[in-house]
């Protein structure tokens, strides 16, 4: 998943009808572009730009982002530890299973029952490495790709439909954050 398709309003809620919200007050209330006259509320502003407050800020909005996109998943997915995993074998094409481990963090032995799952799901398949005799390979099926694709076009369109209510600043704020937080992600 791209740090774009998380970057956005971490109140992903949907707004009270208007007779249980409150009504906004005037620092959270600004004229629209459309009516002057008419306020809109706005999410709550992030509490300050020193970095051990936006670090806080942004690891909050980023979690409960991350949480609401993978909810975004067809009824039969796979549970969130399988289908990164899947995701993983995706990016990287066929992998050992020590690989695989290494690069999510988790003991090999954690590793072996989830790809034994994915297997069974049929959604990978194991094989025998070409130079090592003592290794298997792990790839992702065709039906583990369209598992893929069917995920990723739900959590797009989401994304999509939620981008499509922020106005033109908003998306090119989060344009923008989305390219810094690629940096300071990078290795």
């Amino acid at each position: 998943m791209s740090l774009g398709e998380v970057m956005t309003y971490a109140h992903d809620v949907p707004p009270a009808p208007a007779s249980t919200r409150p009504a906004p007050s005037p620092q959270d209330a600004t004229p629209s572009s459309d009516t002057p006259a008419a306020t809109t509320a706005r999410a709550p502003r992030a509490r300050g730009t020193g970095a051990p407050t936006l670090a806080a800020d942004l690891r909050g909005a980023l979690m409960l982002s991350v949480r609401r996109i993978r909810a975004e998943r067809p009824d039969d997915a796979l549970p969130d530890h399988q289908y990164s995993v899947l995701a993983l074998l995706d990016r990287l094409g066929p992998s050992t299973p020590g690989a695989l481990a290494d690069a999510e963090h988790v003991q090999p032995p954690t590793m072996t029952r989830t790809i034994a799952a994915l297997v069974e799901s049929g959604v990978v398949a194991k094989e025998p490495h070409p130079q090592d005799g003592r290794q298997v390979l792990v790839r992702t099926t065709d039906d583990g790709k369209a598992l893929l694709q069917a995920t990723r076009r739900r959590r797009d369109e989401w994304l999509t439909r939620r981008l499509a209510g922020l106005d033109a600043h908003e998306r090119a704020v989060l344009a923008e954050a989305a390219t810094i937080l690629r940096r300071v992600v990078a290795p």
